[in-house]
């Protein structure tokens, strides 16, 4: 019989993965800690996700492992956390990491006393000690001996670096500087964003190369607004070699996590939800500035593969799919010369081995040994003009023929072992994309991505609340579990004023009302402002922390003073900008000192500060000049404006549109600007010169 541990009975595909490692894993309860207490032992923390490839690495060296299983039975009470159900245990035991070792990663490895106080802290550790990296076959030994010898010298290192996690926590942001975050800071981020931009190869620094869409969004905003006339070039050359590159999915569409390469050639093959939904905003914009086709063929490809493979049939978004697959990363997604000729026959293979530069021995290394396996990712370094001219082709000829090619490789990939699918759906990324579809449904009129945002937003509503309304962070296999954290609330809320603009459907807006004073009980700071991490009433840990630094998504205090802004010019209701304001006064100290490092915030920052505006049209919506004029405003980059139709009953949430109906009859437009109403006008011509003028003048 198969041995199992007490994970077989989580809910979570990473918790599940190790419910048959000879490690007697817990999770995370108070029954791991007293049992701790009980024995005398210290906890042993990993913290993972199901998608990661070190990770996996991990566990079958050592979790799999009797001989060091048996050592950490012995010696510890193990618990395993999933990062994302637990986001704030991960974002509390990682700053313990950085604190201890300045750096961070997953698998997260933590050593606890019983009481929760760290003293030992990594990433990834081998089975085997080696080149200087302790190995769990010594580590296991060293922590036992100095836990039974040396119990006073850990118990005061853990209380000295739980004493300076919850000083980190308080931080600056406990001063009272009375600085608020402004075009200084904006300018500041522009000049070192420039500075470590990649001029040939886009993107900012060297390796690994991370797509980081919120910075995207903010050059685009220091073009569109202040005058920084790189900006759009520094973006416009990332995202094209982004798609271009390996770290796109050229067969079955989507992006992976991240390029190990300075070329965006070699990716790190996971593919998150999280960062299709903050992409497809990036390339939604770009195309909304541009009008450039290629962006708005990678949007649509994008969500192509989300509404494909990443969409629950109750109508939520899963959380991603894994690097590996027959216990090898990126065997899924490579094709060698060979295998390409027998799916496509030799004259298609070769057009396709042109255009993709495939190479018979293959462009990928083993991982392991760095040789080369034969083992080619598909990959666009030339652009299909100058491989047409190199095949004497015309390039539309070309065009039609890969993707001919394209449809038959992946219905032959899709008949090989996917990776791992994470089926679990979660409030917080689920509200990303809720957003991002909404606003590429406007932009490139396509209705069934306003659609299928309203399935999911209509899905979290309804099945990852609890009987008294408040959200909850997870759902899968038909259970809602979790205290919803701070980005679960600022998430969700950017996807329904996103939804409510693509709808004008005013549900959309009293949801936003609803959870946005939910969100102002249970996580504002009443003192300094700011949300914290963690709800007044959540599991008491170690410290509360209040994130405004942006990582692989956007800071919840970002996104949230990004939403207050919008929800106060949307309702009318100036309270709301106050809460925004808060944010920007309880972050300047280390904003201030680090703006790069929080660019959507300073997106936020460029919409509260910058020239608002308002736009609402009355009026029949199956009347033409009013579909006139909403494409007028959808196609356009607005990043300072909110969008309302007048339909009945948006007088009651937002009193300040009662007024505004359609002149004799006629449909109306109104465009407010800095708290000032021009004239109406009444077709459509008018409202786009209206709002050409805007942009002309910032």
């Amino acid at each position: 019989m198969t041995h199992e541990n007490r994970l077989a009975n989580e809910k979570s595909p990473y918790l599940l993965q190790h419910k048959n490692n000879p490690v007697d894993w817990w999770p995370w309860c108070d029954e791991a800690f007293e049992t701790a207490r009980r024995e005398d032992k210290p906890v042993f923390l990993s913290i993972g996700y199901s998608t990661c490839h070190w990770c996996h690495v991990m566990e079958k060296e050592s979790f799999e492992d009797e001989e060091v299983a048996t050592l950490m039975n012995d010696a510890f009470v193990s618990i395993k956390v999933d990062r994302e159900e637990r986001p704030d245990l991960d974002n509390l035991y990682m700053t313990v990491c950085h604190l201890m070792t300045g750096q961070g990663g997953w698998p997260l490895t933590v050593l606890l006393t019983p009481d929760k106080q760290p003293f030992f802290a990594g990433t990834y550790f081998p089975k085997q000690s080696h080149y200087g990296r302790p190995g769990m076959l010594d580590l296991v030994p060293q922590v036992k001996e100095a836990w039974q010898t040396r119990r006073g010298e850990v118990e005061e290192s853990a209380g000295k670096i739980t004493g300076h996690l919850r000083a980190f926590a308080a931080g600056d942001l406990s001063e009272k500087s009375g600085g608020l975050i402004g075009e200084p800071e904006m300018d500041q981020a522009y000049a070192q964003l420039a500075e470590r931009f990649d001029v040939r190869w886009g993107g900012f620094g060297t390796a690994p190369k991370f797509p980081s869409p919120h910075v995207l969004l903010f050059l685009l905003r220091m073009w569109a607004r202040h005058g920084k006339t790189d900006g759009l070039a520094m973006v416009e050359k990332t995202l094209a070699a982004m798609r271009a590159g390996g770290m796109f999915d050229h067969v079955g569409f989507g992006f992976h996590r991240y390029a190990t390469d300075r070329e965006w050639l070699v990716p790190h093959f996971e593919k998150m939800l999280y960062d299709q939904a903050m992409l497809t905003l990036a390339y939604t914009e770009a195309y909304q500035i541009t009008r450039k086709p290629a962006y708005r063929g990678t949007v649509k490809e994008v969500l192509a593969y989300v509404l494909r493979d990443m969409r629950s049939p109750e109508g939520g978004f899963y959380s991603a799919e894994d690097a590996d697959s027959e216990g090898e990363e990126g065997r899924f997604y490579v094709f060698s010369t060979a295998e390409v000729e027998k799916i496509l026959g030799p004259d298609d293979a070769l057009l396709v081995q042109k255009a993709y530069a495939m190479k018979p021995e293959g462009n990928f290394l083993e991982e392991a040994t760095g040789k080369r396996t034969g083992a080619n990712i598909l990959h666009l370094p030339k652009g299909l003009d100058a491989v047409a001219a190199e095949l004497d082709m015309d390039e539309k000829q070309l065009m039609e023929k890969l993707m001919h090619a394209r449809k038959l490789l992946f219905a032959a990939r899709e008949q090989r072992v996917r990776p791992l699918l994470d089926d679990k759906i979660l409030a917080d990324w689920n509200g990303l994309m809720i957003a991002a579809m909404a606003r590429a449904g406007r932009a490139l009129e396509e209705p069934d991505y306003i659609r299928a945002a309203e399935a999911a937003a209509d899905f979290i509503l309804t099945k990852m609340r609890d009987d008294s309304g408040r959200l909850l962070h997870r759902y899968r296999e038909g259970e809602a579990g979790l205290p919803a954290h701070a980005e679960d609330y600022a998430y969700f809320l950017w996807g329904l004023v996103e939804l409510f603009e693509a709808t004008f459907d005013s549900r959309w807006l009293e949801a936003a009302v609803a959870l946005a004073d939910d969100f102002l009980e249970r996580f504002r700071d009443h003192e300094r402002g700011g949300f914290f991490y963690t709800a007044s009433d959540a599991e008491e840990l170690l410290a509360r922390p209040k994130e405004g630094q942006d990582a692989a998504t956007p800071s919840a205090n970002s996104v949230a003073m990004l939403v207050f802004t919008r929800l106060a010019r949307l309702l009318g209701a100036p309270d709301y900008e106050t809460y925004a304001e808060e944010i920007a006064r309880a972050f300047y100290p280390e904003a201030s000192q680090h703006p790069a490092a929080y660019t959507f915030m300073l997106c936020a920052v460029d919409t509260a500060r910058g020239k608002s505006m308002e736009v609402v049209i009355a009026g029949d919506e199956r009347d033409e000049t009013w579909q006139a004029m909403r494409r007028a405003v959808d196609a356009r980059f607005l990043p300072g404006a909110v969008f309302l139709g007048t339909r009945p009953g948006l007088e009651k949430i937002a009193p300040w549109t009662e007024s505004l109906i359609p002149k004799n009859g006629r449909t109306t437009a109104y465009v407010c600007e800095e708290r000032a109403c021009k004239n109406p006008v009444t077709d459509a011509a008018a409202l786009e010169a209206l709002l050409e003028e805007s942009l002309t003048n910032g």
